[in-house]
């Protein structure tokens, strides 16, 4: 194996596994059923001790 060949490799399946993790965040976070737990913890910096 070359650095070129590795170079190649290692960007290539860098980058798949960087959209992977994106969309998977982005699903997690998208979803409708976390949509209650991400509102209450967006209101919390507002609630009063």
């Amino acid at each position: 194996m070359t650095f070129e060949s590795v170079s190649v490799f290692s960007q290539t399946w860098g980058l798949v596994y960087l959209i992977v993790l994106f969309l998977g965040v982005l699903i997690y976070a998208l979803r409708p059923s976390a949509r209650k737990k991400f509102e209450d913890a967006a209101a919390i910096p507002f609630k009063e001790n």
